[in-house]
């Protein structure tokens, strides 16, 4: 639904005639310095360069700090703030109802990888169109900093004590769970950050972002795997990522070199490029994938970048073969069976 700006418009506005201030919503009522605010700043930026219809685009969320964001940006957007753990049926129900439409939807580590892990897991096999943000930090912020799911084995909090628990990786749970797009990135890493919400919106499937986003309430200890010093001092990109305006698509041909720079298309045609490091990656091998982030995993590595995307599975919408007028705008004329049709149903019946 691209548009070119009007005659005379404001040089600062985009290809659909807005300026950045149409993609902003209310006032954040988060901690000062929470990194969910920084995130939110990006989906802004990013939905703004790529010319994005506000319209266009339903936004989700569950409970928590994290499901709190879709109101600090998109105000020209419809939304809905569902049940804790329960916004993946209400985004799936919402865009199966009008397929035109792309959702964006933001949660949390607690929302999605504790009461909502069953719904995350079913969203990813039906592959959903929408972009799918962890906001995660490791805690329970709403509620006064409990260990969540993610957090790390050992971590010691003052009024919390040990977590003795393993953490779910939740990449390596999308990887497994057949996501079709997966990336981490860590929210003091604005451009990175962008740059991966830009990618991902350009991908037809489900999207997935976990973003490492440091509580500086509850969980900013130096020693804390979802702090800013520890992310600071850990991060290890797994590659440089720039979005590039949409053109001819270009298959991998075969495995990257390292040090090599090769693009990998999205389904519109356009691309992430990526740049090995000293250790050769490809985004579109599965079982790398899964090898890498179990490598960091057993090495508390923070693995950042597009870590596995699979640009030809369909989408729910495919799956189900929906015609082109959105569900949600068919009339009764639409769809009531005509008489000689409901005829032969009964006529095959008795």
């Amino acid at each position: 639904m691209s548009q070119l700006p009007m005659a005379g418009a404001p040089a600062n506005v985009n290809l659909v005639g807005l300026a950045k201030h149409d993609y902003r919503g209310n006032p954040t009522t988060l901690c000062q310095g929470c990194g969910h605010n920084s995130i939110s700043n990006q989906i802004i930026s990013a939905l703004y360069e790529l010319s994005v219809l506000p319209e266009d685009v339903l936004k989700f969320s569950g409970i928590g700090c994290s499901s709190k964001s879709p109101t600090y940006f998109m105000n020209r957007s419809f939304g809905f703030n569902s049940l804790h753990g329960r916004m993946p049926s209400i985004a799936t129900g919402g865009l199966f109802g009008d397929h035109t439409l792309k959702g964006v939807a933001v949660s949390g580590d607690g929302d999605t990888a504790s009461i909502g892990m069953g719904q995350f897991k079913h969203i990813m096999r039906r592959n959903v169109n929408m972009v799918y943000i962890i906001e995660n930090n490791g805690v329970y912020g709403l509620t006064k900093g409990q260990f969540s799911a993610t957090a790390e084995r050992g971590l010691q909090l003052k009024k919390q004590g040990t977590n003795p628990y393993m953490p779910i990786d939740l990449c390596m749970e999308a990887v497994i769970s057949n996501a079709t797009f997966i990336a981490r990135s860590f929210a003091g890493n604005p451009k990175q950050v962008k740059e991966l919400i830009k990618a991902a919106y350009s991908h037809e499937g489900i999207a997935i972002l976990d973003i490492i986003s440091p509580c500086v309430t509850f969980n900013n200890n130096e020693d804390s795997h979802y702090s800013y010093p520890w992310g600071k001092e850990h991060e290890a990109p797994l590659h440089d990522i720039t979005y590039v305006p949409p053109r001819n698509e270009i298959m991998l041909e075969e495995e990257m070199k390292a040090g090599e720079i090769r693009e990998v298309a999205m389904h519109d045609g356009s691309i992430v490029v990526l740049k090995n490091l000293e250790k050769h990656h490809d985004p579109t091998d599965r079982f790398e994938a899964l090898r890498i982030l179990e490598e960091a995993q057993r090495n508390n590595w923070l693995i950042t970048g597009l870590i596995y995307i699979s640009p030809d599975r369909p989408t729910l919408a495919d799956i189900y073969q929906l015609v082109d007028t959105p569900l949600n705008r068919l009339t009764e004329v639409d769809l009531r069976p005509a008489p000689d049709i409901i005829d032969k149903v009964n006529a095959l019946m008795f």
